[in-house]
C-alpha cells in the first residue's frame, strides 16, 4: 500500500456545550462549583470510609472505588471544558483528546464492573447472610476490585490504541465539549471497522453483560424480600440496598440511551445533556444518595468534622499562646 499523503491532525475544535458567548463567564462559575462539589463530595466520602472503622466492609470498599471513579471521570473532562469556556477558540491537542478518551472509557468500564460487584454484594447479604462473612471476605473483594481494574485498563488501552492508528485527515471540529469515541470516530478518513466491531462488543460484554448480571442480582433480591413476613424486616432489608438501587438506575439510564441505539439516531443536543448526567450530575449525586440516609456515614462525617474543628481550634490556641509569649517575653 501507498503511504497516505494526507496531513495528519494535529488539534481539534471543540464546538463545545453552549451557544451563548456573552454567558460563558456564569456558566464557567458554575461549572467551577459543580466540579468543587464532585472533588469535596467524593473525597469526603473515600476519607470517611477509611478514617471511620464501622465502614471497613465490602460494600464500603466497593463505594470508596466508586467515588474515586467519580473523581476521575469528572477530572478527565470538566477542567478542560471549563478553560475553553473562557476561550475564544476552543481546542485540545490530538494526544489531549486521546488522553481524554482513555481516561473516561477506563472510568466507565470500570464502573459498570464495579456496579454489578456491589449488586453481587447486596444479593449475598440480603439473600445469603449467613454465608455474607465467607463470601465477601478482604482478599476476595480486593481481588475483585483488581480484578475490575485490571479488565478497565484493557479495554481503555486497546480502544485507544486502535483509534491512534485512524487518519484524521480532514475536519476537525468534534461535534461535543469533549472527546467520546462516537464524535471522534465520525471524523476519521479511514476505515473504522475494527473502532466499531470493537464498540459492539464493549457493548455486549460490559454494558449488556453488565446490565443483565445486575439485573439478575436485584431479581432475587426482590423475590427474598418480598417472601418475608413481616413489613418492618422487608423495609429494612430494601433499605440496604435502595441507595445502590438508584445509582444503577441512573448510571445505566444514560449509558443506554447513548450508546445501545443506532448511531443515525444520535441527536447533538441530547448527547450533550446525557453526557453532563454521567459526567457531573451522577457524580455529585452519588455521595449524597450514600450519605444522606445512611447512618454510619453520617457518624464518620461528623467525626470527620470534629476532628477538623478541634484541630483547627488548637491549631489558633497555640498560635495565640505563641504571640502571648512573645509579648510578655522580657526585652
Amino acid at each position: 500500500m501507498e503511504p497516505s499523503n494526507h496531513t495528519r491532525v494535529t488539534e481539534f475544535i471543540m464546538q463545545g456545550l453552549f451557544d451563548h458567548p456573552h454567558h460563558q463567564g456564569l456558566f464557567f462559575g458554575l461549572f467551577l462549583c459543580l466540579y468543587t462539589a464532585v472533588v469535596m463530595g467524593n473525597s469526603l466520602i473515600i476519607v470517611a470510609i477509611v478514617l471511620h472503622p464501622p465502614l471497613h466492609t465490602p460494600m464500603y470498599f466497593f463505594i470508596a472505588n466508586l467515588a474515586t471513579l467519580d473523581i476521575m471521570c469528572s477530572s478527565s473532562v470538566l477542567p478542560k471544558m471549563m478553560k475553553n469556556l473562557m476561550q475564544e477558540k476552543k481546542t485540545i491537542s490530538f494526544d489531549g483528546c486521546m488522553a481524554q478518551v482513555f481516561a473516561f472509557t477506563l472510568s466507565g468500564g470500570i464502573e459498570l464492573m464495579l456496579l454489578t460487584i456491589m449488586s453481587y454484594d447486596r444479593y449475598v447479604a440480603i439473600c445469603h447472610p449467613l454465608r455474607y462473612v465467607n463470601l465477601m471476605t478482604k482478599r476476595i473483594c480486593i481481588s475483585l476490585a483488581i480484578g475490575v481494574w485490571a479488565v478497565g485498563v484493557v479495554n481503555s488501552v486497546v480502544n485507544t490504541l486502535i483509534m491512534l492508528r485512524l487518519d484524521f485527515c480532514g475536519p476537525n471540529l468534534i461535534q461535543h465539549f469533549f472527546c467520546e469515541i462516537p464524535p471522534v470516530l465520525a471524523l476519521s478518513c479511514s476505515s473504522i471497522y475494527l473502532n466499531q466491531v470493537m464498540m459492539i462488543l464493549a457493548d455486549i460484554f460490559l454494558a449488556m453483560g453488565n446490565f443483565m448480571l445486575t439485573t439478575v442480582s436485584y431479581s432475587f433480591i426482590i423475590i427474598t424480600i418480598l417472601k418475608i413476613r413481616s413489613s418492618k424486616g422487608k423495609q429494612r432489608a430494601f433499605s440496604t440496598c435502595s441507595s445502590h438501587l438508584l445509582v444503577v438506575t441512573l448510571f445505566y439510564s444514560s449509558i443506554i440511551y447513548t450508546y445501545i441505539r443506532p448511531t443515525s439516531s444520535y441527536s447533538l443536543d441530547k448527547d450533550k445533556l446525557v453526557a453532563i448526567m454521567y459526567t457531573l450530575v451522577t457524580p455529585i449525586l452519588n455521595p449524597l444518595i450514600y450519605s444522606l440516609r445512611n447512618r454510619d456515614i453520617k457518624m464518620a462525617f461528623r467525626k470527620i468534622y470534629l476532628c477538623l474543628r478541634f484541630s483547627t481550634v488548637g491549631l489558633l490556641l497555640e498560635v495565640f499562646l505563641a504571640r502571648s509569649q512573645r509579648r510578655g517575653a522580657p526585652s
